[in-house]
This record gives C-alpha cells, sequence and structure tokens, in this order.
C-alpha cells in the first residue's frame, strides 16, 4: 500500500459512509429509497482488498454489504446513489435491487452479479477460479497466470450449503480463491454462535486440508492490509486457497428497518469503538500520510463530491419502460459485456470430419457423440458432473471421454449439485462453456437457488453479464423401472423458470441438433435426455453428423393429418405414434414440440386451424403441466377453429410408482392414447 492507495482507502471509506448516511437520514425517509443495506463499519477491508485485486482477469462475487468494495472497484459515486434510486442511471436500469450489485471491469476485476440469495456467492467464484486455472495452463493464456477470485461474505454465510460446497471444491481441487469472510457476529438479529460453534470460522477449520487461514482486525488499517496482502499473494502464487476472516463492527441494523433492539447499549458502544473510520484518520496521521487539517479538507472535498453526485444523480430519469421486456434471453443482436464464449468473440469451429454420419445408433450414443465432436473442435467445452469421469455417467453418455480429453476438460464432482450448477455460473462468466450433467431430475433440487439465478442474470443486469452453459438431465421414468426419486420429469417447473431454453429430443437427429445448438448458443439452456429412449429402438435413428444443428423453437411434424392434432414430447412421441399406428381409420397430426422454451405456437396454430380437433400428452403430472399451457393459449388463439374441446392426457398427480404394474398404470399407456383420441374425433 503506498501513499497514493491510502489516499484513495480514505477517500473511498468516507465517500461510502457518506453515501449511507445519505440514504439512511434523507433518501430512506422521503421514500425515494425503498431497500437500504448500509456498510457502515465493513468499508476499511472492503476497499482494501479492491485495491490488491488489480489482474485483468481477477474476479469477485458480492453481497449487499459490499457496496464499498464496489465503489473501490471503479462504480461511479452516481452508480451508487442511482441503484438504490431504482432510475436510469443504475447499473442495472432500475431491474434489481440497488445493492445487488454487478460491475463489468474498470480498475482491473470484475465484480461478478450478485444474487439475493445469502451464500449463492461462493460457488460462481470457485467457478471463475476453476476457468482461471483452465485458462492458464490448458489453453496456456498466460494472463490469467496469476488471476484469482474472491467471494466476499458475511459470518452467517458460512452456514449455507454455497459455502461449504465451494470449500470442498476449492481445496480439493486448489483453486485460486479467497473466502473473504466479513464477521460482525450477527445474522440479521441472530448471533454468531447459532452459525458456527463457537462463534469464529477459522477456528473450526483451522485442521481443514490445504486451507490456508488469515484472521485479524478488519477495522485495524495495518493489521487488515498485512493480512490482504498476505492473503493475495498465497493466492496468485497458487499455493492453496484461502480463508481470511475479519472481524468488522456492523454499526447500523441489518438494513434500515432493522432498529437493532435485540442489542445491549454497552455492544453497540463496543462496536461504535471499533468503527474503521476513526482509525484510519489516525493511522494517516500517524503515518504521516495526511495531517490532521488535511484530513478536513478531505471530508469537506468529499462531502461538496458526494453531494454534487447526488444531485446528478437525482436527475437521472425514470427507466425506459419500454426496454423492461428485453434481455431474457440472447435477441441475437446485443451481446452481453462479460460471459460465454460469444462476449468474447470467440468464433465455434465446424468439425472437418463428420463422425460416424449416417450409422444407426441410440440416442445416448448420439448425445456421446455430439460431446466429443464439440470437445474435440471448441477447446472451451468442459464436460462435468458426478462419476461423468472415468466410469462414464451412470447413463453412459460420457464414456471414453475422459481418457480421450484429459480430466481438465472431463471431469468428476463433488457430490453437490449446488457446487456443480453455481461453479457452473462461474465457469460460463469466465468465457468458457459448460456442459454439467445432473443424473436425475430430482436431484437438482439442492441447486434450485443457483438454477433460479442463472436464467435472469442477462435480464437483472441489464445485458451486461450472462452465463450461457449447458445443463443436462435425464428425466423421466426408464424401461427397466419407475419410482419417486429417479423418474420425475418436471418439465413444467422449467419452463416457469425464467431465461431457460429447454429441449426435449425424441430421437437421436434432434438429440444430436438441439444439443450441438446449444453449446453454440448464447443463453442457458436445459437439455432433457428421456431414460427410457436412451436405449431402447424406438428412438434409434441414423447419426446426421458433426456439424447437424437444430434450431430452437421449431418443432416437427412427424405425420400430417386432416382430423385430430396431438402435440406432444419427448418419450410419449412414440407412444402417440403408436396408438396412431393403430387407429388407421383416423387421419392424425401429430407434432413433436422438440423445445418448449422457446415452443413453436405458429406450427402448433397451423395444425389447430387445420384439423380443428387437439389433443395434448405429455408424462409430466396434469395439473399445470406444460400441456396446460398450450390449452390455455390454444384456447384463445384458435377457438373459432375448435370443433372439440382441447384435451389432455398426462400422469395425474402422484409420483411415479417403483412397481412396475403400478407405474403402466400411472403413465399414459398406448390403449389409453387410443381411447382419447377416438373420443375427440368423435365429438
Amino acid at each position: 500500500m503506498t501513499k497514493q492507495d491510502w489516499l484513495h482507502t480514505a477517500e473511498t471509506l468516507l465517500i461510502s459512509r457518506l453515501i449511507d448516511i445519505i440514504e439512511e437520514q434523507e433518501l430512506a425517509p422521503k421514500g425515494l429509497v425503498l431497500y437500504q443495506f448500509s456498510a457502515r463499519g465493513h468499508e476499511l477491508a472492503q476497499i482494501i482488498m479492491a485495491q490488491y485485486l488489480n489482474n485483468p482477469h481477477d474476479a469477485a462475487t458480492v453481497y449487499y454489504r459490499s457496496r464499498p468494495f464496489v465503489l473501490a472497484a471503479g462504480m461511479t459515486i452516481e452508480e451508487a446513489f442511482a441503484g438504490p434510486l431504482a432510475n436510469s442511471g443504475s447499473l442495472n436500469g432500475g431491474r434489481d435491487i440497488g445493492v445487488v450489485h454487478n460491475l463489468p471491469p474498470r480498475k482491473g476485476i470484475t465484480v461478478l452479479p450478485a444474487s439475493g440469495d445469502v451464500g449463492a456467492q461462493y460457488t460462481p467464484a470457485i467457478g471463475w477460479a476453476q476457468a482461471a486455472v483452465y485458462r492458464s495452463s490448458i489453453l496456456a493464456e498466460k494472463e490469467w497466470s496469476e488471476s484469482c477470485a474472491i467471494a466476499l461474505g458475511g459470518d452467517a454465510s458460512c452456514a449455507t450449503n454455497g459455502f461449504w460446497s465451494a470449500l470442498t471444491i476449492a481445496t480439493t481441487q486448489n483453486y485460486p480463491m479467497i473466502f473473504f469472510i466479513e464477521d460482525n457476529n450477527y445474522g440479521i438479529s441472530v448471533d454468531g454462535s447459532f452459525q458456527t460453534p463457537g462463534g469464529n470460522i477459522a477456528h473450526n477449520l483451522a485442521a481443514f486440508s490445504n486451507l490456508r487461514i488469515f484472521e485479524g482486525d478488519g477495522a485495524d488499517p495495518e493489521q487488515a492490509s498485512d493480512l490482504i496482502e498476505a492473503a493475495v499473494e498465497h493466492v496468485r502464487k497458487r499455493l492453496s486457497p484461502v480463508l481470511l476472516r475479519l472481524s468488522v463492527p456492523r454499526l447500523c441494523g441489518h438494513s434500515g428497518a432493522d432498529n437493532q433492539s435485540y442489542k445491549t447499549a454497552e455492544q453497540k458502544a463496543d462496536e461504535l469503538s471499533r468503527d474503521p473510520l476513526p482509525r484510519l484518520k489516525e493511522y494517516c496521521r500517524k503515518k504521516k500520510i495526511l495531517t490532521l487539517k488535511q484530513w478536513e479538507e478531505l471530508e469537506k472535498n468529499v462531502e461538496i463530491k458526494v453531494r454534487e453526485a447526488l444531485e446528478r444523480a437525482l436527475q437521472f430519469g425514470q427507466p425506459h419502460q419500454q426496454d423492461i421486456m428485453e434481455h431474457l434471453f440472447y435477441n441475437n443482436k446485443q451481446i452481453q459485456t462479460v460471459g460465454g464464449a460469444y462476449a468474447e468473440s470467440y468464433s465455434f469451429m465446424n468439425n472437418n470430419d463428420e463422425g460416424p454420419k449416417g450409422q444407426r445408433m441410440n440416442l445416448i450414443d448420439a448425445v456421446r457423440n455430439t460431446l466429443e465432436s464439440e470437445l474435440a473442435v471448441n477447446p472451451r467445452v468442459l464436460v462435468f458432473g458426478e462419476d461423468v469421469g472415468i466410469k462414464g455417467g451412470v447413463h453412459g453418455a460420457t464414456v471414453g471421454l475422459q481418457k480421450k480429453f484429459g480430466n481438465s476438460r472431463v471431469f468428476d464432482t463433488s457430490l453437490s449439485e449446488e457446487g456443480i450448477i453455481g461453479r457452473s455460473i462461474g465457469i460460463a462468466y469466465a468465457g468458457l462453456i459448460p456442459v454439467p450433467e445432473i443424473q436425475f431430475r430430482k436431484y437438482l433440487d439442492p441447486a434450485i437457488e443457483q438454477f433460479n439465478d442463472t436464467g435472469t442474470i442477462r435480464w437483472r443486469t441489464n445485458n451486461a453479464f450472462a452465463a450461457p452453459y449447458i445443463l443436462r438431465i435425464p428425466i423421466g421414468h426408464s424401461k427397466r423401472t419407475g419410482d419417486p426419486w429417479h423418474s420425475v420429469s418436471g418439465e413444467a417447473i422449467f419452463a416457469h423458470t425464467l431465461g431457460w431454453r429447454i429441449a426435449i429430443p425424441s430421437n437421436v437427429s434432434d438429440a444430436v441438433g438441439l444439443l450441438r445448438s446449444a453449446i453454440r448458443g448464447n443463453d442457458p439452456t436445459v437439455f432433457l435426455e428421456h431414460r427410457n429412449i436412451l436405449d431402447t429402438s424406438v428412438s434409434r435413428g441414423n447419426y446426421p453428423g458433426n456439424n447437424y444443428l437444430v434450431e430452437f423453437g421449431k418443432a416437427s411434424i412427424i405425420q400430417t393429418g386432416t382430423q385430430a392434432t396431438v402435440i406432444t414430447w419427448g418419450e410419449m412421441v412414440h407412444r402417440v405414434k403408436e396408438a396412431s399406428q393403430l387407429l388407421a381409420d383416423i387421419s392424425l397430426e401429430i407434432i413433436d414440440l422438440r423445445t418448449i422454451a422457446p415452443w413453436d405456437k405458429e406450427t402448433v396454430l397451423m395444425s389447430i386451424k387445420k384439423t380443428g380437433r387437439c389433443l395434448i400428452a405429455h408424462e409430466d403430472c396434469i395439473t399445470v403441466g406444460f400441456g396446460a399451457e398450450i390449452a390455455a393459449y390454444l384456447a384463445k388463439e384458435a377457438f373459432t377453429y375448435l370443433d372439440a374441446p382441447i384435451d389432455r392426457v398426462a400422469t395425474p398427480d402422484i409420483p411415479i410408482p417403483y412397481n412396475l404394474g403400478l407405474m403402466d398404470i400411472v403413465i399414459p399407456t398406448i390403449s389409453i392414447l387410443q381411447d382419447r383420441i377416438k373420443a375427440l374425433v368423435d365429438f
């Protein structure tokens, strides 16, 4: 820390403190700021840390009390005010809470989009750290060789699954990451002993393998700067990840609505005595960085600067209402600033070798061949998940890929879906193309926070960031058995999760084309593989080649007809086809949606206008299944063309049973489909 660094630290701390005071005492009481989260007491260590993160490929994940850090990373005072004011000067355009920060690199460090979920910052940070190692060692990009990631969090966040998942990944794989824990001993009103035994995470992790621990007083200038310097130097050398625990006072409530009635007068007085602001003032005087008079001048200048910035921020107009629908998905025009291959103008390569083109194979082999082809020509593609390495996946989709491409590109993970999905976000932020696997739909449940966050990143950062990755999940029952845990479909939940594209192929060609389109696309995509057609004859087909693509949102009319339309997807396509073959006297049009986000409304509507009758068939349970969405659309748009009520065939609202006989009466059978098609045509 040079003299200039300390001057910048002092000015930034004064700016941050004054912004908080103005919001608390002026803007919030007037209703101009609706959510106010002060950082008073936390500022010093954050600001110092930001100055040490000067590599152009350093990244940080932050939380709601991290504004001092983001200010030090380059956010302007106007932007700092505009965020909570929710006007057009906000970095997110008024789409998100003003303290849910993001910041593309201005002074070296990239501030990755914060989440409103406590503890959700850790696994994306470890994903960035892993990507830094990959880009420096495997892609030989030397500018990444000393880069690192840091996750800022409070002590209460150390109780979350995200913290422990990231800690496991970091320590077992030796990734360059700092867990920057600001310990103020409170999670809103709950003291630290409820979060960590003894209230000190550093003491609890003292025996944790491959973790360097630093701890001390984060409000003491000299001690904080020494510890931060040592921590950053340690991870830059990639010796091990670091836990840096710094004690700080929280001189405010959890938020503007919190009066801290749970603290005694003695506790408040003790915290005030540890305020880093007067301690920094004294340190600057003692080290002859600023005299007391110069400090007073600095305070006056900061007052003027902040007040002038506030006036400018108050003059920003309201966000453009016509733009609010933009950026849930990539619009094929405006590329995000950070995240994914598109942001770095990466050119996807075609494969000169068409592979086993024309060879007949199972759907699971088609998936494996597609992954192999993309791994071969696009070095940014990474495939990972539980058991995908040596074993080749519990369904066989990755057999032989680790042996061919190495364990840096095809690798196993710890048993943590939070870790798989959260790290995928960070890896994607760093410009790589993650293709994670979750073994069964039900297994995604522990990662739902990260999954939900993924889809809204582009929208809530106003297209500054995106995290395009391809999540492969086998779904549904299998030819061998069903049960409540491994046989969940659940595509309607995915369709209701904002910002995700969703593919459900029913055959080899569509599986190849949709998976390749997803890998070469610019949006997060769920690729669902129905277990009952992975290695059965009904979905078997000819491999279409190593460059074959299928456009999302374009349904396939697999059989034309005039008397009724059946809309379906996935494994149910084959049941509908078989039922149709047994109804030779009925002219049935069958539409395989192939993707349900987006879904092909135009093709469906044109078919209904022709046939006048509609049946929707799927395996997911009937109540609020995706068929209900299609039916609602057609009830409005095709009402005058319908000659019969829209019908739906789906699994009743119970889990899939384990007993095969029970399973066969729960999942719609060919016989049931026949009966419902007959009834529809006879109406």
